[in-house]
């Protein structure tokens, strides 16, 4: 991956960790650069962002001391998700990783072509949740 590109992804990430950037935000900026889809690995702390033809980078994200639960919690996930959207006071994208983590996510991947957001758990179960572009 160029330069350039790479610099792209590093911004959206830290845009996100330092929450100067919303998903719509990021969503946008990756897709203007001719990305594809991003996954984020709370068990690794990695986000990898691909391009379409194959081509990825792989980051370092912010590590959690909250481990991933057995279980996927789906109705908690939901709520995570839908305190993001709303941007309730006080909420962080850190907060955001945390809550989900508790809640049994294990990570997420992220299609634009989709316009969706799979989220999953150690044991594979999932929940979709589609947004608009």
């Amino acid at each position: 991956m160029d330069a350039y590109l790479a610099e792209i992804a590093e911004t959206c990430l830290h845009g996100a960790e330092a929450d100067s950037m919303t998903f719509p935000q990021i969503v946008g900026t990756l897709m203007q650069a001719g990305f594809e889809s991003y996954a984020v690995d709370f068990r690794r702390a990695t986000a990898t962002y691909y391009l379409p033809e194959g081509d990825s980078i792989v980051l370092a994200t912010h590590r959690s001391a909250t481990p991933v639960a057995a279980t996927l919690d789906v109705a908690a996930v939901q709520a995570a998700i839908r305190e993001a959207q709303q941007l309730v006071p006080g909420y962080t994208y850190s907060g955001f990783c945390t809550k989900v983590m508790a809640a049994g996510c294990a990570g997420y991947i992220v299609s634009f072509s989709g316009s969706r957001a799979v989220y999953f758990g150690r044991t594979a179960e999932t929940h979709v949740e589609h947004f608009p572009l």
